[in-house]
């Protein structure tokens, strides 16, 4: 079983190194994902989805070690996330000098989290670099929930799938800002 799981992700991996575009299953819904240092990249994904730069993307990553460098957070407030994680729960923290705007959008500050579904994490961690991590539909339509629902919304427009199941019954993560701890998305 090992052997069918990870060959998908490193084949995912590769593809998110040569700047392409992959879908992979989170705890609620597929993600599309590339390698957020990636301008071109980036910018393909959002225009694959239909959705402006201005709204900003997340961060999924394999560990906070991983993030760590993509964000300006205390100790304490790295420790107060990591209590979360892995799970379904992003936080909007400030951004280091290395999170590029076509990530963060229009805000000072840049969305993390590390998922609770396995091959999402694993994927990351294939990648050495944290992930983007967006839900797999085009702007304003439902979010692909299984590996053919991404298909027939995306079809060859993207690089590379890897298999999987999300739970069906789960919600997308609650988003959280850290500084003001309000709920933005429950």
């Amino acid at each position: 079983m090992a052997g069918q799981v990870s060959e998908p992700l490193h084949a995912a991996a590769r593809i998110i190194h040569q700047g392409g575009i992959v879908a992979y299953p989170t705890e609620a819904v597929f993600g599309l994902g590339c390698d957020p240092a990636s301008e071109a990249a980036v910018r393909r994904l959002l225009a694959l989805k239909q959705r402006p730069v201005s709204k900003g993307l997340i961060l999924l990553g394999a560990s906070a070690e991983q993030l760590r460098p993509w964000i300006d957070v205390t100790d304490a407030q790295l420790a107060q996330m990591q209590a979360s994680w892995p799970g379904p729960t992003t936080w909007v923290v400030p951004a280091s000098e290395r999170t590029p705007a076509w990530v963060r959008g229009d805000h000072p500050g840049v969305a993390v989290r590390v998922a609770g579904h396995p091959l999402a994490r694993a994927l990351a961690q294939a990648s050495g670099t944290p992930i983007i991590s967006t839900s797999a539909n085009l702007s304003g339509q439902p979010s692909a929930r299984t590996a053919d629902e991404v298909r027939q919304q995306f079809g060859e427009q993207i690089d590379g799938l890897v298999p999987g199941q999300c739970d069906l019954a789960a919600k997308p993560s609650t988003i959280v800002d850290l500084i003001s701890g309000r709920i933005l998305r429950g």
